[in-house]
């Protein structure tokens, strides 16, 4: 039997899925186990940042008596070199990419780069591994026509396949930051009400708060960090906002810009911010809890209501067998 035949027979691909499930299973399950939540490591690249906020302040306050800037953030690497040769920024130009990066955790210009360069480069893997294997390993007999529309199908699914990678990771984490904002909002009314500053009781909750959410902790220490170092204070609420993009904290935000313009007190409306926060993350578990039955149907039907007949059923059809047989 050829390496080919190999490949494409049923019972090998199938015991080639079945492994994979496994392996996929094994490590769902035990992921929780070796996960580290990595809280060092984001807080020093918060502190990364908040040095690089002041080396930009010092620049423009430089800048602002004449003097000549230093700063200047370079991104170099193959990645950048492609992306500026092949003017990808241009041809593939996406206006909320740096958003959407920031929504997932990647600041700075070196994720936009290796964006770009990904969603260039992808298209053209994807539709050459499939072209390779319908024409080259096993082509399941289609026709010319249907061999050419699977490796358009794709080039496309490579075009959008970055962008599906980012909205997960950013879905995933604001999933996370969600969950902890309404307790995070608890300790910061608390330290606000005990005379606290706003920065100091900022800090103070995202080092509490990192053993639930490590998100929710950098977002908090890199707003710290814009609030001491961005001339308004009322864009480093507004960038908050931007990367978490959920409505929670955008009306957090909001209220928290108003206190300040206004100097409306900031623990009323903490207070106010807490509760509905706590009411959204509620309404939302209790609509993953109403869609529950829906989801379970067809496991249920592929994999448990077999087991069943096969116990139930069981026993009698091997005693009506039995009985045919002494007859």
């Amino acid at each position: 039997m050829t390496l080919v035949e190999t490949l494409t027979d049923p019972s090998n691909l199938l015991t080639a899925f079945i492994a994979v499930v496994v392996f996929a299973t094994i490590i769902t399950l035990a992921s929780p186990l070796m996960r580290d939540n990595g809280l060092e490591g984001r807080l020093k690249s918060v502190a990364n940042r908040r040095e690089e906020l002041r080396r930009r302040s010092r620049e423009a306050l430089a800048q602002r008596h004449g003097a000549p800037g230093t700063l200047r953030h370079q991104d170099e690497g193959l990645y950048k070199k492609v992306v500026e040769r092949l003017q990808l920024s241009r041809l593939l130009e996406d206006p909320k990419v740096v958003d959407k990066l920031a929504q997932a955790g990647f600041r700075g210009p070196r994720p936009v780069t290796t964006f770009y360069f990904f969603r260039f480069v992808a298209p053209f893997v994807f539709a050459a591994v499939v072209a390779a294997y319908l024409y080259g390993v096993n082509d399941f007999g289609l026709l010319p026509i249907q061999k050419l529309c699977a490796c358009v199908a794709a080039l496309a699914f490579g075009y959008y396949a970055p962008n599906v990678y980012i909205t997960n990771i950013a879905q995933k984490r604001r999933e996370s930051i969600v969950a902890a904002f309404p307790d995070s909002l608890d300790l910061l009314l608390i330290c606000v009400e005990s005379g606290m500053s706003v920065e100091a009781a900022i800090q103070k909750v995202s080092s509490e708060i990192g053993a639930q959410s490590m998100e929710l902790a950098e977002e908090l220490s890199l707003l710290t960090a814009e609030l001491s170092y961005l001339p308004e204070r009322r864009q480093a609420y507004e960038n908050l906002a931007r990367r978490t993009n959920h409505p929670g904290v955008k009306s957090v935000a909001t209220a928290m810009i108003q206190a300040e313009r206004y100097g409306t007190p900031l623990g009323a409306a903490l207070r106010v911010m807490a509760k509905e926060n706590r009411e959204l993350r509620l309404s939302s578990a209790e609509k993953k809890a109403t869609a529950l039955p829906a989801k379970l149907t067809v496991p249920m039907i592929l994999f448990f209501l077999p087991v069943l007949f096969i116990v139930i059923l069981g026993p009698a059809i091997i005693k009506v067998q039995d009985v045919f047989a002494k007859h």
